[in-house]
């Protein structure tokens, strides 16, 4: 289920970094149209047309105030939109980094960065600026802009907001759930969420890590036992699907059951819930939904457990919602503070009853912006709480592995009077897709990987874009 969209996507500068002015990060400003150009820098003053950025949510786009950084000049820096991309020209005093090497002018592309010292880190990307009314979530569950929303889930991107309509969806519909993603997108916290916002709430949500039901006790796991059977010793359980009763069974890592076992779970899964305790002659009735997830292409599973599977939640990776990067470091640095504050403390400033706000080096954002992430949310803690370790000061810098990523390891210049531009790939077209498929014989994973997208699910998108039929995850 994709989220309405009001308008198509245009290119626009993201704010991931702003020292004076934190909770400013994540607004983003439209760049002018194709020829025209605009001014950015410090206040809002003067009779050129200037950068002015917005926080938009899905049908609001509030206006926020110029900026305020000291370090930057009134005129900073001249913004003209051309095709492909974006002329920037420096011009007041601050100097200015693009993907991490200093220039005077470049030519940049969604994906690439903006540095202006420890004042302000600018992403250049691609995506809708108005984002349309909402349908099934609720916008007074997502609090203040740029923070988790009540069920935890993070970010401003139209991807996140989608995830949002997806997961409510869902907690409104009767029917059983597939959370279809990437290892570290979260799946387990968007079933948590399917559940908070649910007619169920208040019943049990029963988690299992499908992978760790010992072989040979998985029905005994599932459906329960009476005592002693079907081996002597055996304890009576009510096994999960019957703990389950009125709420949800969270199964995350479902690929990882034997094809007969997910077979198993079909009659269950039926109207009524009807299943068997092991040993026990008589029928039970579960009135349960079934949360279940995998990282996995949907196709690798059985074909009718899938069928039983009749909503679908895709989780976004961080490849396709950069803009949210920095929002995610700050929450995730915080809530290491609370967790362990010997450790990630120092990083944190509090000001008076406002929101607490991170020391970041603008160096490390901005690496942190242009490096991938094939473990997603999960690798980019495992990189900050490196750098926490090899931090000195107060401020959080860069440690050996947030510059290690393909992207970050050797940041290319922009072109410029000084340099070139680092290499692009374009999304495939649609009939390099559908090409794509049929060598592939219609194996998605392996068509993505001959069309060298990071990973199965970004051809899924593309092909519910293009509007090419097959699997695509909707």
């Amino acid at each position: 289920m994709a989220q309405r969209r009001s308008e198509p996507d245009v290119t626009v500068l993201v704010i991931a970094c702003c020292a004076l002015e934190p909770e400013r990060v994540g607004e983003l400003a439209v760049l002018p149209a194709s020829g025209s150009s605009q001014i950015l820098g410090r206040g809002g003053d003067g009779d050129e047309p200037r950068v002015r950025f917005f926080r938009p949510r899905p049908g609001q786009l509030e206006a926020a105030a110029a900026l305020a950084s000291p370090g930057l000049s009134r005129r900073q820096l001249e913004v003209r939109t051309g095709p492909g991309g974006v002329e920037v020209r420096r011009v007041g005093q601050c100097p200015m980094r693009v993907n991490g090497v200093e220039c005077d002018s470049a030519f940049i592309q969604p994906g690439d960065t903006l540095r202006f010292r420890q004042e302000l880190v600018l992403l250049c990307a691609r995506r809708a600026a108005r984002l349309a009314p909402l349908r099934h979530f609720d916008l007074a569950a997502a609090g203040r802009f740029g923070e988790a929303d009540v069920a935890g889930i993070l970010g401003e991107s139209p991807s996140v907001w989608a995830l949002r309509e997806r997961i409510a969806f869902a907690a409104k519909a009767s029917a059983h759930v597939l959370l279809v993603g990437e290892s570290g997108t979260g799946k387990e916290l968007a079933a948590r969420a399917v559940h908070r916002f649910s007619a169920r709430a208040g019943r049990p949500l029963v988690a299992r890590n499908a992978a760790t039901l010992p072989s040979g006790l998985i029905d005994a796991e599932l459906f329960g036992n009476v005592r002693n059977y079907p081996n002597p010793g055996m304890t009576d359980r009510p096994g999960i699907i019957g703990q389950a009763d009125g709420g949800f069974l969270f199964l995350d890592e479902i690929g990882e059951l034997p094809a007969e076992m997910q077979s198993h779970l079909l009659r269950v899964l039926d109207a009524g819930g009807e299943y068997q305790r092991l040993g026990e002659a008589n029928a039970r009735r579960s009135d349960f939904r079934l949360l279940a997830a995998t990282n996995r292409d949907p196709a690798e599973l059985k074909h009718d457990l899938v069928a039983r599977l009749t909503v679908r939640v895709e989780m976004p990776p961080l490849s396709e919602r950069p803009e949210d990067i920095p929002l995610l470091m700050r929450h995730l640095i915080l809530r290491a503070s609370e967790k362990s504050p010997e450790v990630a403390a120092r990083f944190v400033e509090r000001r008076g009853e406002g929101a607490a706000s991170v020391r970041v080096d603008t160096q490390l954002v901005d690496e942190l912006l242009r490096r991938d992430y094939p473990g997603n949310t999960r690798e980019l803690e495992g990189i900050l709480w490196e750098a926490m370790g090899s931090s000195d000061g107060d401020i959080l810098v860069g440690s050996g592995a947030a510059g290690s990523g393909p992207r970050a390891s050797e940041p290319a210049p922009a072109r410029s009077q000084h340099s070139s531009s680092r290499p692009r790939n374009p999304d495939p077209s649609e009939d390099e897709i559908r090409q794509a498929l049929a060598r592939e014989n219609g194996n998605v994973a392996r068509a993505a990987n001959a069309l060298g997208l990071s990973s199965r699910y970004a051809l899924y998108r593309l092909m519910a874009k293009l509007g090419i039929e097959g699997e695509t995850g909707d």
